[in-house]
């Protein structure tokens, strides 16, 4: 819709350029007059203002003036037409995504709030979408809402501010992310979805070594220094290039290429006997590969067992191929 109407004001642009260059061109060869004048004798015209002529005309540059007169009024009148639909339109679409927007998050739960669509917080979307993970975006710049609107669900303002967590859906939320550039920001944003939500998992990013206790301390679960891990893994770049090659392999650059994920055991326990992982039997099920357990005391336990003994409330990570995870969630949840 707005390319049509960026073609159409392109087109009364270029209607009222060919006037003015008429009128100059016109008053030029008709009346002899200078450049100057002839721009002057024009716009006079066009706007309709009545200031004196440069001196008499003719008959022959009086009837060009008529002609100019009428062609002006139109083309103006197309042009003022034009941008003016062009604004109501723009407006009418705005309120309409806002109020679509609004009724989208006041159906969502668990989700993930991400403060600032910087670098940051895109890689971070970019993740949650491949995890078909719910979020909205909390971002100020009108520019990038712009750009990204029919991408990505936006929330317009200040994360700073109660009222804009707060219409993000920040008291159903599950997750926050503010991956805004200034440390002292992501400080003031901690401070109050904590106060908001004290159930809320926070994760913050952090620039400076010294900011990471101050962010902890108002109530970050999580922070981290995306300049130290970039550092850390070109040294390793260095040290085991193979090994971070792999390990790169496994990360998502997109929608549907998720190598590694995470399961809860009571997804299993509903359609089979999973009382340890052998039961499970996930390679032969799905193809893919338990390499890590979670137990529900956070107890991290790396390649398991097949004796591991399972509980309800632990969690399995396993490794495969997209296909052989695709399958996975496929056999073993609803969605």
């Amino acid at each position: 819709m707005f390319k049509l109407f960026r073609t159409k004001i392109a087109v009364a642009l270029s209607l009222m350029i060919g006037v003015l260059l008429l009128g100059m061109v016109g008053y030029k060869l008709l009346s002899d007059f200078s450049w100057v004048e002839s721009l002057y004798m024009t716009i006079i015209t066009v706007t309709t203002v009545g200031f004196a002529e440069v001196r008499p005309l003719d008959t022959t540059a009086k009837l060009f003036t008529v002609f100019l007169i009428i062609t002006s009024v139109f083309i103006f009148g197309y042009a003022i037409t034009v941008i003016t639909e062009y604004l109501l339109e723009r407006n009418a679409l705005q309120s309409l995504r806002k109020r679509k927007v609004k009724k989208i998050i006041q159906n969502l739960s668990g989700h993930v709030i991400v403060c600032g669509y910087g670098r940051n917080g895109q890689q971070a979307v970019q993740k949650l979408n491949a995890y078909n993970q719910p979020y909205v975006v909390i971002e100020k710049d009108r520019e990038v809402i712009e750009r990204f609107q029919d991408e990505v669900l936006f929330i317009e303002g200040d994360a700073n501010e109660d009222e804009v967590l707060l219409s993000a859906g920040l008291s159903e939320a599950r997750y926050l992310i503010t991956a805004v550039p200034d440390d002292a920001i992501n400080l003031f944003i901690v401070l109050t979805a904590r106060q908001l939500n004290e159930g809320l998992f926070i994760i913050s990013r952090a620039s400076q070594q010294s900011s990471i206790r101050k962010l902890e301390f108002a109530g970050a679960d999580q922070v981290i220094m995306p300049d130290k891990l970039g550092g850390d893994h070109m040294a390793c770049l260095v040290v085991m290039p193979d090994l971070i090659t792999f390990m790169d392999k496994l990360s998502i650059e997109g929608k549907n290429t998720t190598n590694l994920e995470e399961v809860e055991i009571a997804e299993f326990a509903d359609q089979i006997v999973c009382n340890t992982i052998r039961d499970l039997d996930l390679r032969n099920r799905t193809g893919c590969t338990i390499i890590g357990y979670i137990s529900p005391s956070g107890e991290y336990i790396i390649n398991p067992e097949a004796d591991q003994m399972l509980e309800t409330k632990g969690k399995v990570i396993v490794l495969g191929r997209p296909d052989q995870i695709e399958k996975l969630n496929k056999m073993f949840r609803e969605d």
